[in-house]
Parts: C-alpha cells; sequence; structure tokens
C-alpha cells in the first residue's frame, strides 16, 4: 500500500487493548486508502480537463447570417417575380 503523501502506517497491535484489538478491523484502512487514491485522481482528472469552457461570443454562429442571406435571396427573388408580371402584362 504505498500512497504518496498517505500517512497510513500498519498498527501495532501489541499496544492496544484487548477491547481495542477487539475492535480494530485493518479493512478499514485499506478502503480509507482506496477512497484516498480515487479521490486524488478524480481531483487531478477535474483540474485536467476543459467541460463547458467553449468560448460563446455574440454572433459567433448559429443561423443569424444563414437567415439574413436567406431573407435577401427570398425579397430578389419576389422583386423579380414582380418585374416578370409587371412586364407581361404591358
Amino acid at each position: 500500500m504505498n500512497t504518496t503523501n498517505l500517512r497510513n502506517k500498519p498498527v501495532d497491535k501489541r499496544r492496544l487493548s484487548a477491547q481495542d484489538k477487539q475492535q480494530y478491523q485493518s479493512n478499514n484502512r485499506r478502503s480509507a486508502v482506496a477512497k484516498a487514491r480515487a479521490r486524488r485522481g478524480q481531483m487531478a482528472w477535474s483540474g485536467k480537463v476543459n467541460l463547458g469552457r467553449q468560448e460563446q461570443k455574440p454572433g459567433s454562429g448559429g443561423l443569424s447570417l444563414g437567415r439574413g442571406t436567406q431573407q435577401q435571396r427570398l425579397r430578389e427573388k419576389g422583386q423579380e417575380l414582380a418585374r416578370s408580371k409587371q412586364l407581361r402584362s404591358a
């Protein structure tokens, strides 16, 4: 159980009282080390990853440019149609 910066050495049971020896479970120490490793790994990952940090500026995307172009094209088509109707009737 070699872990960096974690002080979790084995407990010397010879120095414990009989009641403490009975209550002590070494599995708790192991699970604490596992939780600490997992937490440290999670913190390292969250420090490196970029989530939801995409730069957003007004007018940087979306349909605004496309809509304007489409509207202009439809206006031109409407004007051409109106002009052609005028020329037909004359």
